[in-house]
C-alpha cells in the first residue's frame, strides 16, 4: 500500500521591509540639500559587497541633484512608514522626465517595499521589474530586488517565472548561498522537476552548517518522485531521529516505509504516535487501520484502532469505516458483531453490496428470515450482480 508523502511547501518568504535602500538617500531628512546627501553618503562607511563574484559591472550613476528635494521626500516618507506617500512620491519620480535612471530605480525600489509593506504584492513585483530593468542600482540594490521578486512569484505559485528570474540572478551573481540553492530546489520542486530538484537541494544542504528541515524534506519527497526509494527512506530516517517529536516528520517516515512495502516498521512508527495522542486525523486513522488489516493477524489491532477512533470521534462514523470494521470483525472469527458493523455500515452505502454481505453472514448463520431481508434490501438499493441475492430470496 502506498501513501503520500506530505511534501514540502515553499519556505515562509524572508524577504526584507527595505532591501537593498540607499541608506544615505533614505535617512536624508527633507530639509536638507541634495549636495549634502551626497557628502554624507561620501563619508558613509562603504557597504559590504555582497554579490562579489557577480559578472554585472554596477552603474557609476548616482542621484541627480534636481530631483533632491523629492527623493528627500521620499526617503523621509518611507523612514516613517509612510507607505501610501512614498508609493504616490516614486510614481511622481518615474514618471519625471527629468530623473535618470537611478533617481526611478531608486524611487522604484522604494515602491516595491511599501507595496510589499501594504500586501499589495501584485504592485510589488511590478515596481521589482522597474527597478531591475532600470539597471541603475549597485549590486546589492539590484540583486537584493531581483530575489525579492523570484520570492513574491513564487509566493503567488508563478513557478516558471520564479525560476526564470532565480535563474537570471544564479547566473549574474554567481551566488553559492545555501538559501539561493534551496530556493531554487523547491521551486523545481514545485515545477514537478523532480530530477533537476534533487541536485539543487544536495548542494543546498551540503553547503549549509546548518540545513533547514524543510530543504532536507523537499530532498526525501524529491527522491521518492524519482523512484530513489532506498535515499528517500534513509533520509526520512535521519529526519526522524533528529525530530522524534515532530509529528509530521514521523508520518513522513510511515509514508515512506509503506512504499518499501516495510508495513512492519510503518505500524510501529504509527503506532507509537497512537500511544502518544498524536493521530488527530481521520486519514491517520484509516491508514494505521488499512495497515493492520494487510498484515498477517492484523484484524484485532485494527479493531482496536476503529473503535478507538470512534470514541475519539476522529474517525468518521461512514460506509467505510463500518465496513473496515465488519470485516476485521468476519475475518478474526467474531462474527455477530461482524453482523452488527454490517448492519451500521449498509444503510450508508450508495449501493445494495454490504446488504449483500450482510444476507450471506447471516444465512451462514442460519438465520433465515434476516438473511432474505437483507438480500431484499440488497436487491432495493441496487446490485451489479444481482444473482446472489436472487439465490437467497430462493431459499
Amino acid at each position: 500500500m502506498k501513501s503520500m508523502i506530505h511534501a514540502p511547501a515553499l519556505l515562509a518568504l524572508a524577504v526584507a521591509a527595505t532591501l537593498g535602500v540607499d541608506a544615505a538617500a533614505a535617512q536624508s531628512p527633507a530639509n536638507v540639500p541634495v549636495e549634502q546627501c551626497q557628502s554624507r553618503r561620501d563619508r558613509a562607511p562603504k557597504a559590504e559587497e555582497l554579490y562579489p563574484q557577480a559578472t554585472r559591472e554596477a552603474p557609476g550613476e548616482s542621484a541627480s541633484s534636481r530631483m533632491g528635494s523629492k527623493l528627500n521626500k521620499l526617503g523621509t516618507a518611507f523612514e516613517k512608514e509612510q507607505y501610501a506617500q512614498v508609493r504616490e512620491l516614486a510614481d511622481e519620480i518615474l514618471a519625471e522626465d527629468r530623473a535618470n535612471d537611478y533617481d526611478k530605480a531608486y524611487a522604484a525600489q522604494l515602491a516595491a517595499n511599501a507595496a510589499y509593506s501594504e500586501d499589495d504584492t501584485a504592485a510589488a513585483k511590478a515596481y521589482l521589474q522597474q527597478t531591475i530593468e532600470l539597471d541603475a542600482l549597485d549590486n546589492n540594490g539590484h540583486y537584493q530586488s531581483m530575489m525579492m521578486l523570484a520570492q513574491l512569484q513564487a509566493q503567488d505559485e508563478q513557478t516558471d517565472e520564479s525560476l526564470a528570474t532565480l535563474d537570471r540572478y544564479l547566473t549574474e551573481t554567481q551566488s553559492d548561498k545555501p538559501e539561493d540553492l534551496a530556493l531554487k530546489g523547491q521551486l523545481l520542486y514545485q515545477a514537478e522537476r523532480y530530477g533537476e530538484a534533487v541536485p539543487a537541494l544536495k548542494q543546498a544542504i551540503a553547503a549549509s552548517e546548518t540545513p533547514n528541515a524543510a530543504w532536507t524534506q523537499a530532498l526525501m519527497a524529491a527522491y521518492a518522485e524519482t523512484g530513489q526509494a532506498a535515499e528517500a527512506t534513509a533520509l526520512a530516517e535521519q529526519i526522524a531521529s533528529q525530530s522524534p517529536g515532530d509529528k509530521r516528520s514521523q508520518l513522513n517516515l510511515a509514508s515512506m516505509y509503506m512504499q518499501a512495502e516495510r508495513d512492519d516498521k510503518a505500524i510501529e512508527v504509527m503506532e507509537k504516535l497512537r500511544a502518544e495522542g498524536q493521530l488527530t486525523e481521520d486519514r491517520e486513522y484509516r491508514n494505521l487501520v488499512a495497515l493492520h488489516i494487510n498484515s498477517e493477524g492484523g484484524e484485532q489491532k485494527a479493531i482496536e484502532v476503529i473503535e478507538e477512533g470512534l470514541q475519539k470521534g476522529v474517525l468518521k462514523e461512514d460506509h467505510q469505516t463500518y465496513v473496515a470494521l465488519a470485516q476485521a470483525y468476519y475475518f478474526s472469527d467474531q462474527t455477530e458483531p461482524a453482523i452488527e458493523a454490517y448492519q451500521k455500515a449498509a444503510p450508508l452505502s450508495d449501493n445494495g453490496e454490504s446488504y449483500l454481505n450482510l444476507a450471506k453472514i447471516l444465512a451462514g448463520e442460519g438465520r433465515d428470515a434476516e438473511a432474505k431481508q437483507a438480500a431484499q434490501q440488497a436487491l432495493d438499493k441496487g446490485l451489479k450482480r444481482p444473482e446472489e441475492a436472487q439465490q437467497l430470496l430462493a431459499r
